[in-house]
C-alpha cells in the first residue's frame, strides 16, 4: 500500500484540508502520529498547508512520558515545524470529574489541542487514529449497547465543539479535528515508519490489558478474527461506514420533526408538543430525547439507550405528571399537552387545566355553571352538559381522556363550585367501593410532582364533597348507575 497517496486521496475525498490551512498534529510521538506528521509534512506545500506539532505529556508515566516530550520537540524542530508541548495532571483530572484515566485522558488530549489551535489561528487539528483504532472503538461501542451514534465510530471529520469536552470550547465554531488515517491499517502505518527511517516512541501502557480498549485490542479482536470471521475488524469498518450514513439521514430528519414538535427551550428546559411527539416514528422519539438531553448537558459524550428507551416507555403511556430520570440530573416529566426534559430542579408550569398555583387555601372557590360553560383562570374552560342516557356518545363508558367526566346529573343539583387541593381532603375513590382516600395519597400514588398537586381543580358539591378529582378520578358516589336518569358529561379544556 502507497500510505501517502491513500491518506492524500482520503483527505481529499472528505475535504479535510482547505489552501492556506494551519493545522495542529497531534504527535505522541507513537508510530501513528509520526507517520502523519511526516506524510503532512512532506506533503505540505502540494496541500498549501502550514503545519504546528503538539504533545501532551499525561503527567502518568513519569521520566518515560518526558522523553516523549523531548523527542517529539527536538523532531519537530529538526523539520522546520513548531511545535507546543505541555503537561497536564490527567490522574487530578479523573479524580476531579470521577472519570476513567483513559476517557480522562482523551478528553484533556483533544482540549489541549483545541487551546493550541486557538492560539495558533488554526482551522484544523490532525490526530493519528487509524483503521484498526476504528475497528476497536466500533466493537468498544457495540459492547456498551450503543445505538447509530456510536457505531458509526470515530468520524474522518468532525466539529471540535461536538466533541463535548472538560471545558468547552466556545470560539471554536470552525475548528474541526481530521483523521488522515483512518482507512489505513496499524500494519502498513509501522510499515511506512520502516520505510523511511521512522523511529518511533515505545509506550508500555498500550500492552497494558487492564485498560478496556488494550484488552479488546490484544485479545478480544485477535480472538474473534482467529475463531469466527478472518476480516471481522474490515467488517466492522465496513458496517460503521454504512451506519454513519444511516445516521446522518436520521440527523437529517430528526432535526425537521425538531422543529414540528418543539414548543419553546431555554437553559434549563426544552419542551415539546406531546401530542405530535407521540405521533412521531419510534426511532425520532428516541432521537428527539437524546438529543434535548445532550442539549441540557454539552459535556455528556452519550446518553445510554437504557434510559433513553425507559423514557420513551414513559413519555408514551404516562399520564399527567409522570416522570423518568435520564442522566446527569436530566428529567423527563409528562404534562397535559406537553412533554418536557428539564434540569431535575427546574418547576415547569402545569399545562394542565390548572385552577390555581402555589398555596391552595388562598384561592377562592370557583361556582360552576350548570349547564353551561365556565371560565377558569388563564385560558382554561369547564363545560357541562345534562344528557339523557340516549342522548350520550357512543362507547362513552370507555372513555379514556382524563379531562372527561361522566357524572350522574343528580349530584350537580344543589350546585357545584371549583377548587384546589387543602389538607386533608378526602374522597371515595371510583372502584374502592366507597372506602375514603386522601386525596393527596391519590396524587402521589399517581406520581404527580408535588409541585403541580396544588394546582389540580377539584369539583366539590355544596356539602363540601368531593365529586371529581378533574384528570385523575371521580367519585364513587357520583358514578352514572343502572337507574341514573340524566348524566352530566363534563369537560375541562385548555382554550387555544
Amino acid at each position: 500500500m502507497d500510505v501517502q497517496r491513500e491518506l492524500l486521496a482520503f483527505a481529499q475525498r472528505e475535504g479535510m484540508f482547505r489552501l492556506g490551512d494551519r493545522v495542529v498534529v497531534g504527535v505522541s510521538g507513537g508510530p501513528d502520529s509520526l507517520c502523519l506528521l511526516h506524510v503532512l509534512w512532506s506533503s505540505r506545500e502540494r496541500l498549501g498547508i502550514d503545519l504546528h506539532a503538539a504533545h501532551l505529556n499525561h503527567l502518568i508515566r513519569g521520566d518515560e512520558a518526558d522523553a516523549d516530550a523531548r523527542f517529539v520537540a527536538d523532531l519537530a524542530a529538526s523539520w522546520g515545524i513548531p511545535c507546543t508541548v505541555e503537561a497536564r495532571d490527567v490522574p487530578a483530572l479523573a479524580r476531579e470529574h470521577r472519570m476513567a484515566i483513559e476517557e480522562t485522558a482523551r478528553r484533556a488530549r483533544y482540549a489541549f489541542l483545541a487551546d493550541v489551535a486557538l492560539r495558533e489561528g488554526a482551522t484544523r487539528i490532525a490526530v493519528g487514529h487509524n483503521a484498526d483504532d476504528q475497528s476497536e472503538t466500533v466493537l468498544m461501542h457495540w459492547l456498551r449497547g450503543a445505538g447509530l451514534a456510536g457505531l458509526r465510530g470515530m468520524l474522518p471529520a468532525i466539529r471540535m465543539a461536538d466533541l463535548r469536552l472538560i471545558v468547552k470550547p466556545g470560539p471554536a465554531a470552525d475548528l474541526w479535528l481530521v483523521r488522515p488515517l483512518l482507512e489505513i491499517p496499524r500494519s502498513e502505518v509501522e510499515r511506512y515508519c520502516t520505510q523511511h527511517g521512522l523511529v518511533p516512541r515505545f509506550d508500555r501502557s498500550n500492552l497494558d490489558t487492564t485498560f478496556h480498549r488494550n484488552k479488546l485490542r490484544h485479545e478480544l479482536l485477535p480472538y474473534l478474527e482467529r475463531e469466527f470471521r478472518p476480516r471481522f475488524a474490515e467488517n466492522l469498518r465496513r458496517s460503521a461506514r454504512v451506519m454513519a450514513g444511516d445516521y446522518d439521514l436520521l440527523c437529517t430528519v430528526r432535526d425537521e420533526a425538531w422543529k414540528q414538535v418543539l414548543l419553546f427551550e431555554s437553559d434549563l428546559a426544552t419542551t415539546f408538543d406531546l401530542a405530535r411527539w407521540r405521533k412521531l416514528h419510534i426511532a425520532l422519539q428516541r432521537a428527539i430525547v437524546r438529543r434535548a438531553v445532550q442539549r441540557l448537558r454539552w459535556d455528556l459524550r452519550d446518553v445510554n439507550a437504557q434510559h433513553v428507551e425507559a423514557a420513551v416507555d414513559v413519555a408514551l403511556g404516562g399520564t399527567v405528571g409522570a416522570q423518568s430520570t435520564l442522566p446527569r440530573g436530566v428529567m423527563l416529566t409528562v404534562g397535559y399537552a406537553t412533554l418536557i426534559i428539564a434540569d431535575q430542579h427546574y418547576v415547569p408550569p402545569p399545562d394542565f387545566p390548572a385552577l390555581c398555583q402555589g398555596h391552595s387555601n388562598e384561592s377562592r372557590p370557583l361556582a360552576v355553571t350548570v349547564p353551561g360553560v365556565t371560565t377558569m383562570p388563564g385560558k382554561v374552560r369547564i363545560e357541562v352538559r345534562i344528557l339523557s342516557r340516549s342522548e350520550l356518545p357512543a362507547g362513552w363508558q370507555d372513555n379514556t381522556d382524563p379531562w372527561w367526566a361522566f357524572l350522574d346529573a343528580e349530584v350537580l343539583e344543589r350546585g357545584v363550585h371549583l377548587r384546589c387541593r387543602q389538607a386533608g381532603d378526602r374522597f371515595c375513590p371510583f372502584g374502592l367501593g366507597g372506602r375514603r382516600k386522601l386525596v393527596s395519597e391519590l396524587l402521589v400514588n399517581a406520581k404527580v410532582p408535588a409541585w403541580w398537586r396544588d394546582s389540580v381543580p377539584l369539583l366539590v358539591r355544596a356539602d363540601g364533597e368531593i365529586m371529581w378529582v378533574c384528570g385523575w378520578r371521580m367519585d364513587e358516589r357520583a358514578r352514572v348507575r343502572e337507574d341514573t336518569c340524566q348524566v352530566a358529561m363534563i369537560r375541562l379544556y385548555v382554550v387555544g
